[in-house]
């Protein structure tokens, strides 16, 4: 049975004061969560003050991104054996805006993942298509490429410490959401595609959806055969929002 797993992208947002309302609400509130693992992904300057807040919570935190370099002359750049350090569980690599925005590569999102992997981080790797890829009916084509360079480079055993997020790229942040049928399909063809090579694999990894969940929609999904969670952007930004997402996978 795989424990749904809701998680927080918080994107590049927050303050001081907002990040410790936004902890403070869902520590009062966690205790709803009965079911769901839940997770939250700061920008990495207020990790270590998540972490400080989160402390004694099953609450786990991670990281929006991670270099593919393990040390070294990368400035600006994040090792992810320092997110090990401070006690990241989770790196979320390959998201929709650093391949469209910042131009990351299939191969490259794969050398994170395994950088991440390499660290003890469980990366949450996200795939999807866009808007004009989805009219062209090439969803699966795009999905699968994505999926691909990870297992060229990683092989099939690696998603079994790992987390995949299909997010369509047009449902994000855009107030559209892929329907019920419309994700199950994307995901029981990506759990397919992965018990071709290992059905054990297959049958374990979590696949969330990361497009747009929020609390009005979020049991609809949640009750697909293959949805086993959420990346969550803005909703993980209202703690009430956010813990009534977790709290749709309770049922």
């Amino acid at each position: 049975m795989r424990q749904p797993l809701v998680a927080g992208n918080w994107k590049m947002n927050g303050s001081t004061d907002s990040v410790n309302a936004l902890i403070e609400g869902l520590r009062a509130g966690i205790d709803t969560v009965t079911t769901a693992e839940m997770a939250v992904c700061p920008p990495y300057v207020y990790i270590p003050q998540v972490a400080a807040r989160l402390a004694g919570t099953p609450i786990s935190y991670g990281a929006q991104d991670v270099s593919d370099q393990e040390a070294g002359a990368y400035t600006g750049e994040v090792a992810p054996g320092m997110l090990a350090d401070i006690g990241c569980k989770y790196a979320i690599v390959g998201h929709s805006e650093r391949r469209s925005i910042y131009g990351e590569s299939d191969e490259f999102t794969a050398s994170k993942f395994a950088a991440a992997r390499k660290a003890g981080l469980i990366p949450i790797l996200c795939v999807g298509e866009l808007l004009e890829e989805r009219e062209q009916g090439i969803t699966e084509q795009v999905v699968e490429r994505q999926l691909d360079a990870v297992i060229d480079l990683e092989g099939i055993a690696a998603f079994a410490s790992a987390v995949i997020a299909y997010e369509p790229v047009w449902a994000i942040g855009t107030g559209k959401t892929a329907t019920p049928d419309q994700a199950q399909d994307v995901h029981a063809f990506i759990r397919g595609k992965l018990a071709g090579l290992d059905k054990a694999v297959a049958d374990g990894v979590r696949i969330l959806y990361g497009g747009s969940m929020n609390p009005g929609n979020a049991a609809e999904l949640l009750a697909m055969q293959d949805i086993d969670g959420g990346l969550i952007g803005g909703a993980s930004l209202k703690p009430d929002d956010f813990l009534a997402i977790g709290q749709a996978a309770n049922a």
